[in-house]
């Protein structure tokens, strides 16, 4: 391959490939440029999601009917402790301050063997009867709605290996998100935005960064995709020269870039780059419009919370995922404010009071708005963290992490509303009744959007992975959980 034209080809002031590809990546935005940057390994596994002009966003058919078109993932790394919000231990707090006779794994210095009490009491919430902790009172209001997991389980104590293992299958690092699997596997609707978007505090980012949502061995094309609430939404978007003049360098790029092709057909690393450009540029006449949010009523944005400062950042995010859904985008990922803010090693309860102002209000405000548009019942909503926390003492007042036992909630898509799954022990320490993998998880998610699991595989280095990994794994579809289990 070669970057520029031969010199026989290129009479008078003909720029280069190189110096084109340079000018034009102005305002093109980071997907493309990461792409272009993108090192050797693009290439996809034959199928549909490539076509014969190599990797696309071309919306596909799923293996079976799905009840779901769409996923927003509430991210709410640090880990949560289930006794604090979703799961009552009336007899950890008659035995505070006891002895806890069993081992307790411990990951930080400081963990004691004396049990520790939630300092929250908790009520029955909805007609379901749901039993929520105090300082989620809003995600209370929507018990009826959403489906309950108390026995969620994890393979590891660290925060980077349990967050990319609920984001990619795996402990291992370098593997593809479950955003971009759902988006190789199915598309998107909207060919003006990426399938996976990625809504971050715009002050930094959380624990592992973009471990959480990269495309792995998987084509650039279905990586998450960065989109900013300040400022500018897509970096680097804005254009340095006027529409005539980019449209004129582009027309001209893509003269360049076909007649590589015609010299090079079997080469479709280059039709991959060029398909980010050509999303990038069509990004640049939608996105705006699309993530404008001055055009929601007053009501909604009330709604959201965006005129309280403390539930207005997370509230904003929040209700951009809705509008992304609405607009077409497969996969979105919502993460709470930057750093662990759920890590509560310190006191459970002025740290949870705290993440829980921020995201209460706002998490139970976009499961209202989309049950009120009637995008409810075809949008899956996952609200979850990498683990939960232990029933004993970390330095008096807080807890250490735990992998045997958490809980999270999901909620549309075929789920059951106002209900409750699994079980923990007497003192929240680990699942002892219908324990949920994170693999059992992926399985369940992918089947709701109509795919099977074990089908949907990519060869990568003479072997077919899947996100789930069932022979290794014991993936399996969670039935109980769902209103119309597989036959």
């Amino acid at each position: 391959m070669t970057d520029s034209i031969p010199r026989s080809r290129n009479p008078g002031n003909l720029l280069s490939r190189r110096s084109m590809l340079r000018m034009s990546g102005q305002g093109i935005g980071t997907l493309a440029l990461t792409t272009l940057l993108h090192s050797e390994g693009l290439l996809a596994a034959t199928g549909d999601a490539t076509g014969p002009r190599g990797p696309n966003l071309d919306p596909r058919s799923s293996h079976f009917p799905a009840r779901a078109n769409a996923v927003i993932m509430f991210m709410q790394n640090g880990g949560p402790g289930q006794m604090e919000l979703f799961d009552p231990k009336p007899r950890l707090n008659q035995q505070d301050g006891k002895t806890y006779e069993r081992p307790v794994e411990t990951f930080q210095p400081g963990n004691s063997d004396k049990l520790l009490r939630s300092p929250f009491k908790f009520h029955h919430r909805g007609q379901c009867g749901m039993e929520l902790s105090e300082i989620i009172p809003q995600i209370g209001t929507v018990a009826d709605d959403i489906c309950l997991v108390r026995s969620m389980v994890s393979e590891h104590n660290n925060h980077t290996e349990a967050l990319v293992l609920l984001n990619t299958g795996k402990i291992f690092q370098g593997r593809p998100a479950m955003g971009s699997w759902i988006s190789y596997a199915l598309g998107t609707e909207n060919q003006n935005l990426p399938a996976y978007i990625v809504l971050r505090d715009p002050a930094g980012y959380n624990t592992s960064g973009t471990l959480l949502w990269e495309n792995g061995w998987l084509p650039a094309l279905y990586g998450g995709t960065e989109v900013n609430t300040k400022g500018t939404p897509i970096l680097n978007m804005q254009s340095q020269v006027t529409l005539p003049v980019q449209q004129r360098n582009l027309q001209y790029l893509a003269k360049l870039n076909q007649r590589h092709l015609e010299q090079f057909p079997d080469e479709s690393e280059l039709e991959t780059r060029i398909r980010n450009f050509e999303l990038a540029a069509r990004m640049q006449l939608s996105a705006g419009d699309t993530l404008d949010l001055s055009r929601e009523t007053q009501e909604t944005q009330q709604l959201y919370g965006l005129e309280n400062p403390t539930t207005a950042a997370y509230g904003l995010r929040c209700l951009m995922a809705r509008r992304l859904v609405e607009s077409g985008v497969r996969f979105v990922q919502i993460f709470p404010p930057a750093g662990q803010p759920w890590d509560s090693h310190g006191n459970v309860k002025t740290q949870n009071e705290s993440i829980c102002a921020i995201t209460d209000l706002p998490s139970a405000a976009l499961i209202k708005d989309l049950k009120q548009r009637g995008l409810l019942d075809s949008t899956l909503v996952i609200w979850t963290g990498e683990f939960g926390r232990l029933p004993v003492s970390q330095n008096g007042t807080g807890r250490d992490h735990n992998r045997n036992a958490g809980s999270f909630f999901l909620a549309g898509a075929g789920f059951k509303r106002g209900f409750v799954y699994g079980k923990t022990d007497d003192v929240g320490y680990s699942a002892v009744e219908n324990p949920v993998t994170m693999h059992d998880l992926h399985a369940t998610i992918l089947h709701q959007l109509g795919l099977d699991h074990d089908r949907l595989t990519y060869r990568h280095h003479g072997i077919e992975e899947s996100l789930t990994d069932s022979r290794v794994t014991g993936a399996r579809i969670v039935n109980d959980l769902l209103i119309q289990p597989p036959v």
